[in-house]
């Protein structure tokens, strides 16, 4: 069986440290580096002790060309900037690049579809298996149910800085594709003051932020005198990070090009 060796991104944050954990429990992958922003605190310490494992060898580094040369796969949940520029790098080795960054740019998509004509990426606004069979019934609740009105609600830590979470525009994507319409032309966000009716065809979302909730999502499908509500629960990263090892295990043996959870988990 291959080991595959892997480098985390972003290696002394939460979502960072549950994917060191993982890595060392699952038996064909390997941490062959972990990378933090330049000038970070944690930079030169050891990522298995970060994570609250016994010491792993492998220090968190600045520098992420040496730790992809020698990788199989990255695990990357940072930043937009940071993601688009390893995207490049990992094209460059020919890597699997998991991708669960949220908050991208319509400019940055471009870029990270440029770098997939060279390696493969499997990029999602959630790695969770659940979430992703939840966009797929969200797709076939959205066609089946066209003259129901679509509201995504979710909430996450006081900490999250984006907001639609990526997960939420996911969900609203789902729908969206469902109908033939575009999520960006039928969005609905951020409601205050007297707004008027809800336009026809909209998708609403909304956001809510406090506390330590991992990520909630409810998905709700309102139609004359009934309501149907999909959602997904979150109660550890750990369901992130599983999604993010079954990506890069999936991801070996693939062409170059941008995949999806869906493709992963053959939806």
């Amino acid at each position: 069986m291959k080991t595959i060796r892997t480098v985390v991104a972003g290696a002394s944050g939460r979502m960072g440290r549950a994917l060191v954990r993982l890595v060392a429990e699952t038996d064909d992958f390997a941490l062959s580096g972990a990378l933090e922003r330049k000038a970070h605190p944690d930079v030169g310490k050891d990522a298995g002790v970060l994570a609250g494992l016994e010491p792993s060898g492998v220090l968190i580094g600045d520098d992420p060309l040496p730790a992809l040369a020698k990788a199989d796969a990255l695990l990357d949940f940072t930043t937009p900037e940071t993601s688009v520029a390893l995207a490049g790098l990992a094209a460059q080795a020919r890597i699997v690049h998991v991708l669960g960054t949220t908050g991208l740019s319509k400019d940055d998509e471009t870029k990270i579809r440029a770098a997939a004509r060279h390696a493969v990426i499997v990029k999602s606004g959630n790695m969770s298996m659940g979430v992703n069979l939840l966009a797929a019934l969200v797709k076939q609740a959205a066609k089946a149910l066209p003259g129901f009105d679509v509201e995504i609600v979710e909430i996450h830590h006081r900490a999250k800085v984006d907001a639609p979470s990526g997960t939420a525009l996911l969900l609203g994507s789902a729908a969206a594709e469902a109908r033939g319409i575009s999520l960006e032309e039928n969005s609905l966000r951020g409601r205050d003051g007297h707004t008027g009716p809800r336009p026809e065809g909209a998708i609403g979302f909304a956001s809510l932020r406090g506390g330590s909730v991992i990520g909630d999502h409810d998905v709700i499908f309102a139609g004359p005198s009934e309501r149907i509500v999909l959602g997904h629960v979150a109660e550890d990263r750990n369901v992130f990070a599983r999604g993010a090892i079954a990506a890069a295990r999936w991801g070996q043996d693939k062409k170059p090009g941008l995949y999806a959870m869906a493709d992963v988990l053959g939806l």
